[in-house]
């Protein structure tokens, strides 16, 4: 059996994508900049796309900037911010995506930006007043960047409300939304967001694909030099097969959002209800129960599992999963995010089982019946 539960790294191909990705290479190969009949055909899909797009967001057409992926949204929002907006601080969270960690610190460097991170819990929530308490006692211009859902743990942020906060501080607000859409209804202008990002391969369609939100308030200037596509923003022919897949994708994802939410969510709880049967109070379910991604299960297991070699034996088993995010593999140093909200961190190491439409009861049975032999086995060594 052939189970794959990283869905929050990358999600399965929907055969629907694929078919419109199809007929795009197929039957729509003429260059968007192009004057002649093939190229106004492929002018005329994507500007379609872009509309339909930005019409599931409450967003405006202009509004939408596609670009190659989450990681090249959030960079571009807070490289705007700075070098475009004259902002000066960024308040953030030290469990963030490091595409957003790693490009707040790039960049506070170069141009010798205040950097100061809001409090977490446990849990992973961002302590709102501490976040209130940072925008109050500054009057330098203000990016804050947190993120709408933690893709290792699934905590959500009351984003409506950090939204309100800066809007009463007058601050700039991005929000990585790469876990949210196509998850979840979103309205980028009733949250108050200026800058989110999405990811096509986060909701079953294509990789190489995504688009950054960002509010028509902004005027941006170009981020990528050339031709002067993407309303001169982002130069460069525009991936239009992968744009079709990613229009395709987010159709099917808010058709199906509650029929999709409800088969998920079943899994998941399912999941966390049978580990906590068998394992008790020895594992450790992290982020916030009643506030989170319903495609994330976050499981912390003690170090004397050996979770290493657990997630080597659950692969042999073939069961895909994931310590964490796909972005730290290859790190010795373990997940930052629960190294950011437990202080005895090191003594537990996270499993992430994170569920998509095509994950079934079986599966999850099959997976936790294989992870209670392993660790008797693991244990008993």
């Amino acid at each position: 059996m052939a189970i794959y539960f990283d869905s929050a790294a990358t999600t399965q191909l929907d055969e629907q994508v694929i078919e419109a990705m199809h007929d795009c290479m197929k039957d729509n190969y003429g260059n968007p900049s192009s004057t002649h009949s093939f190229g106004r055909k492929a002018k005329n899909t994507l500007e379609t796309c872009r509309r339909e797009i930005a019409e599931y967001f409450g967003a405006q057409p202009s509004e939408i900037t596609f670009t190659s992926c989450g990681t090249e949204a959030d960079n571009l929002a807070i490289k705007c911010a700075v070098e475009e907006l004259g902002v000066t601080r960024i308040i953030s969270t030290e469990i963030e995506h490091k595409a957003v960690l790693s490009m707040v610190k790039n960049i506070a460097k170069l141009h010798h930006i205040e950097v100061e991170y809001v409090s977490v819990n446990e849990k992973g929530e961002v302590d709102l007043t501490h976040l209130e308490e940072l925008l109050s006692n500054s009057k330098k211009k203000t990016l804050v960047s947190l993120m709408h859902a933690n893709n290792e743990i699934g905590t959500l942020l009351p984003i409506k409300k950090v939204g309100d906060l800066c809007k009463e501080y007058k601050a700039y607000f991005h929000s990585d939304t790469v876990q949210t859409v196509g998850h979840f209804p979103l309205n980028f202008e009733e949250m108050g967001v200026h800058f989110a990002a999405c990811a096509g391969h986060k909701i079953h369609g294509p990789k190489g694909i995504g688009f950054a939100y960002i509010n028509k308030s902004i005027s941006p200037k170009s981020m990528i030099i050339g031709g002067g596509q993407e309303r001169g923003l982002r130069a460069g022919t525009e991936n239009l097969i992968g744009i079709c897949g990613l229009h395709k994708a987010l159709s099917l994802s808010y058709s199906n959002l509650e029929k999709d939410k409800q088969h998920i969510s079943q899994l998941k709880n399912h999941m966390k209800n049978e580990l906590l049967a068998y394992f008790g109070d020895q594992i450790r379910i992290n982020g916030c129960p009643d506030n989170s991604l319903y495609t994330v299960l976050s499981v912390s297991f003690p170090n004397n599992y050996n979770n290493s070699l657990l997630l080597f034996k659950l692969d042999m088993k073939g069961i895909g999963l994931s310590g964490g995010s796909a972005c730290n593999s290859g790190a010795d140093q373990g997940s930052h995010v629960i190294r950011g909200i437990y202080p005895n961190a090191s003594e537990y190491i996270p499993l992430r089982f994170s569920f998509s439409k095509y994950n079934t009861i079986e599966e999850v049975d099959f997976c936790v019946n294989a992870l209670k032999e392993l660790v008797e086995t693991t244990v008993s060594v």
